[in-house]
């Protein structure tokens, strides 16, 4: 036979309504009086909100409240909603003992006797904190993916419709599209080791390199450590495989004496630290200036320029290029330029 807690007495039942009631202590659960002061206190109100019971009751319970909420009347307007609607919807940051802030989420509610008098207010709240801290990454990292995924598909369509257009046949174009989002993915896979905040110069090098099947001796990179941002490490990884496409079919890298030498160094100057990037190809064929630039000279123009100063030499002796970079917007985080 099923006991009823509440037979024996009225005391029996204050005593188990007074156990579940200290029992949630996940729940700050809070009566107040009609003049707005705390009449009980739980264990989870303590847990919560760091006052214990013998200090808050008496106390107005606005002390919970921020001072920029009890200026404008949230406290009241809560109350106000809970005698008209049944309920005062509680999510907004309150106030710890020590001053610190934390974000609840609960409901005010009013208390009314047997014969339907108004007898004060009960709230019941939570520490919803990390949960809206989460939310809050979460909606951050979705607008950021958002945004890295339309910069991808930019610049992929960028390199289909390019590569489509200065094909000269559509295997050729296959190839080339094939290459270039291959090598533009290695650079994803790089970036997200390092959790997508950068890269350095060598290690986008050396991909390139690897990607196209070169040894050292072919390739002879130097040069300190450098970090990119990621777009600038995107920009370098697709600008790389242009030059060493070129140098393989046309350039030093066609022939089997011919190498590439690729630099950098960092000097200061007026207050500015540059970047000076040099590619140099030695021992190829004798180099003349293309009659017309195809869509990889012009994805090396305009992807280096938007971080510096760009010029090409095409010396007999084998093409050269330099970059004249800030080194500032080459590591800024904020630059989201589209390499393409």
């Amino acid at each position: 036979m099923v006991m009823n807690p509440f037979s024996n007495s009225s005391q029996a039942r204050e005593r188990f309504l007074e156990a579940i009631l200290q029992s949630a202590i996940e729940y700050a659960i809070i009566s107040v009086d009609l003049d707005h002061r705390v009449t009980t206190w739980n264990e989870g109100a303590r847990r919560i909100l760091g006052w214990d019971e013998s200090e808050i009751i008496g106390q107005p319970i606005g002390v919970i409240f921020t001072p920029a909420d009890r200026e404008t009347g949230v406290p009241q307007r809560e109350m106000t909603a809970a005698l008209i609607e049944g309920h005062g919807d509680d999510e907004r940051w309150h106030v710890r003992k020590d001053g610190s802030l934390f974000w609840a989420s609960g409901q005010l509610m009013a208390l009314r006797s047997d014969d339907g008098e108004l007898e004060g207010f009960l709230k019941i709240l939570r520490d919803r904190t990390e949960q809206r801290e989460n939310e809050q990454r979460q909606r951050v990292l979705m607008h950021e993916l958002s945004h890295r995924v339309k910069n991808t598909l930019a610049v992929v369509q960028a390199i289909v419709s390019q590569s489509l257009r200065s094909a000269g046949s559509m295997k050729d174009a296959e190839q080339s599209i094939s290459a270039r989002i291959n090598a533009y993915a290695h650079a994803h896979e790089i970036l997200l080791q390092k959790k997508w905040l950068s890269a350095t110069m060598d290690t986008i090098v050396e991909a390139a390199a690897v990607n196209l099947g070169l040894g050292s001796d072919r390739l002879r990179a130097s040069g300190p450590p450098v970090t990119l941002n990621p777009q600038a490490a995107l920009t370098f990884a697709l600008v790389l495989h242009e030059l060493v496409t070129n140098a393989t079919k046309y350039g030093a890298l066609s022939v089997a004496s011919g190498v590439v030498e690729i630099d950098w160094s960092l000097r200061r100057e007026a207050g500015d630290d540059r970047l000076d990037v040099r590619w140099r190809e030695r021992g190829g064929p004798a180099v003349e200036a293309p009659k017309r630039r195809g869509f990889g000279s012009r994805l090396i123009y305009s992807s280096l320029a938007a971080f510096g100063n760009v010029s090409v030499d095409y010396a007999p002796t084998g093409l050269i290029l330099s970059l004249d970079a800030s080194l500032q917007n080459l590591q800024d985080q904020n630059c989201s330029d589209s390499p393409t």
